[in-house]
C-alpha cells in the first residue's frame, strides 16, 4: 500500500522499559506526562510534501537501508494503525477512526546530540519497513481483533535466527484502544515545540490536513540480543503479528498472521 499523501507520526514510550533500553529516557527527562506510564509524545517520520529530509518517502517493504555513517541502528518492533482524520472547522482533529493495522519496523538510529526525535528516524529511502499485508479492525476498543494478537521480532545473523523484541500481546501497550485514540487527539492537538518533541498541529497545517495518519504506535521491549545488537549489513529482520488464537510463533504464513521480512544493506 502506498502511503505518500499519508501524515506518517510514531509513538514514544508506549511500551514499558523500552526508552531506557534504547538509552533515549534522558532525551525525556523535562517532559511531563498525566501518568507515570503515559506515552512521551509523538512525532513524526513522514510529512507528505515537506520540504524538509521528513518530506522524503522512507517506508520500505523488503529492503532497510542503513545510513552510510557509523548509525548503531535498532529494529523497532511496532504495530502501525491506519487512521482516518476527522477535523472540525476550526481544523483542530476531534476524532481518529481506525481502519486497519499492520507490523511496522520504526528503524532508529542513535545518534548523540540530535534535538528532535525524527532526526533519529528518517534517513533516506528504506529507512522504515512495513509489512506485507494489513489486518482489517472491527473496533480499536476491547473486544475487537486485536485482542488476540501478540507482536515479537527476530534478526536473522550469520544463518542463526535471534529474538530481537519480546514476545508480546498488544493488550500489553500502555495506553491501547480507547485511552491511546483519546490521547493521540489531544496530542496532535495541543504537543508544543518542546524538547525531543515538535508541534504536531503545524505539520498538520503544512500537510494541508491529510485525510488519513499512519500511526506506529509504541516499540516493544528488547529481548538481548536485540538490546546489544546494533544492525549491521547482511542481516534480515523479521517483524510478526499474530493471532495467539489461531497462529504458533514462526515464519510460517496465514490468513490472519503479518510478517515484514527486510534484508539489510
Amino acid at each position: 500500500m502506498e502511503l505518500q499523501d499519508t501524515i506518517c507520526l510514531g509513538v514514544a514510550g508506549n511500551f514499558a522499559h523500552h526508552l531506557e533500553q534504547a538509552g533515549e529516557l534522558k532525551d525525556f527527562e523535562n517532559v511531563i506526562t498525566a501518568e507515570a506510564d503515559a506515552p512521551k509524545g509523538i512525532f513524526p517520520f513522514y510529512l507528505p510534501g515537506s520540504a524538509s529530509f521528513l518530506g522524503l518517502y522512507s517506508i520500505g517493504t523488503d529492503t532497510l537501508n542503513l545510513p552510510d555513517y557509523e548509525a548503531n541502528a535498532q529494529v523497532e518492533p511496532e504495530i502501525a494503525v491506519l487512521f482516518d482524520i476527522i477535523y472540525n472547522d476550526d481544523k483542530d482533529v476531534t476524532d481518529l477512526i481506525a481502519q486497519k493495522f499492520t507490523t511496522f519496523n520504526d528503524c532508529t538510529i542513535r545518534k548523540e546530540g540530535a534535538k528532535k526525535i525524527s532526526e533519529k528516524k528518517s534517513w533516506g529511502i528504506n529507512s522504515k519497513g512495513i509489512g506485507d499485508k494489513w489486518i482489517a479492525i472491527d473496533k480499536f476498543e476491547e473486544g475487537g481483533v486485536m485482542d488476540n494478537y501478540h507482536l515479537c521480532s527476530f534478526v536473522k545473523r550469520e544463518g542463526v535466527i535471534h529474538p530481537y523484541g519480546v514476545d508480546a500481546p498488544l493488550l500489553g501497550y500502555s495506553y491501547f484502544y480507547t485511552k491511546l485514540k483519546t490521547w493521540l487527539i489531544d496530542k496532535m492537538n495541543t504537543q508544543e515545540d518542546f524538547g525531543p518533541l515538535e508541534n504536531i498541529a503545524a505539520h498538520l497545517k503544512a500537510t494541508h490536513y491529510p485525510k488519513q495518519a499512519l500511526i506506529s504506535i509504541g516499540a516493544t521491549e528488547y529481548a538481548e540480543f536485540g538490546e546489544n545488537n546494533y544492525l549491521k549489513s547482511g542481516d534480515e529482520v523479521y517483524v510478526i503479528a499474530y493471532d495467539k488464537n489461531i497462529d504458533d510463533v514462526g515464519f510460517d504464513t496465514s490468513d490472519t498472521k503479518v510478517i515484514l521480512h527486510q534484508k539489510v544493506q
